[in-house]
């Protein structure tokens, strides 16, 4: 227990980058994985077309909203690295 308070002016700043680091890597694989899901939806959704299951307007209308979600995934990336 006095070991950690005589360490705190050095171990508590590298704790909270420690912790950002990994709140960053979180919300970088919680993004990748949303995209990846996205465009799974979206081959699901071909297939489906292509098997008969969906009508030709019923898949344009999900399909649009697929990639528009895609689309702004995309724009917030750029967003977030400039």
């Amino acid at each position: 227990m006095f070991l950690k308070l005589l360490t705190f002016p050095v171990s508590g700043p590298l704790g909270g980058i420690i912790w950002i680091g990994e709140q960053l890597l979180e919300r970088a694989s919680a993004e990748l994985d949303d995209q990846q899901n996205f465009q799974k939806q979206l081959l699901a959704l071909q297939l489906a077309f292509d098997i008969g299951d969906l009508s030709e307007e019923e898949f344009e209308i999900q399909e649009e909203e697929l990639l528009l979600k895609i689309q702004a995934l995309e724009e917030e990336e750029e967003e977030e690295s400039e």
